[in-house]
This record gives structure tokens, sequence and C-alpha cells, in this order.
């Protein structure tokens, strides 16, 4: 227990500390890796990108859901190419 007391008491002391280029530098880094799901969105699953960006906000909160985002994102086309090699149609929205 005493070492998460010392670890909160550096960080909070470390935090005191930072200037406004290091706050807005972390940030800038907290908001890309929470959007990291829509980002991968628009580069690889562009379909989906509107419903993985609005499913984005609330999954934040929650590890489980901000990871099946980024599987989705990432394996978005990936369904597309299966069927196409298997010779299946494309499934419709």
């Amino acid at each position: 227990m005493e070492t998460i007391q010392s670890y909160f008491a550096i960080f909070n002391n470390a935090w005191q500390q930072a200037d406004w280029v290091f706050l807005l530098l972390f940030g800038l880094f907290f908001l890309a890796v929470w959007f990291l799901p829509s980002l991968l969105a628009l580069l690889l699953n562009r379909r989906h990108a509107g419903k993985i960006a609005l499913l984005n906000v609330p999954a934040g909160f929650s590890v489980i859901a901000w990871v099946a985002l980024c599987v989705w994102a990432v394996t978005g086309k990936l369904g597309d190419k299966l069927a196409a090699r298997a010779k299946l149609a494309p499934v419709a929205e």
C-alpha cells in the first residue's frame, strides 16, 4: 500500500510542476489514443467510419469496447476480401 501512495505522490508532484506545453502535448496524446479506433477507421474502413466514430466516445470508458472498436476498424474490409476469395456475396448493410 505504501508503494501506491509513493507513486501517487510522485505523479502528483510531477503533474503540479508541469508547464502548459507538457499539458497540451499530454492532452493531444490522450485524445489520439482515445480516438484511435476512429483514426484507424478513417484509414482502413471508410464504410463503417461514421459508426465507429459514434461508438468511440462511450467506448473509451471501457477497455474491452475500445479494443473491439480497434479490431472492427482494422478488419472491416477483411470480410469483403474473404468473401471475394470464397466467391460469396459481401454482406449487405
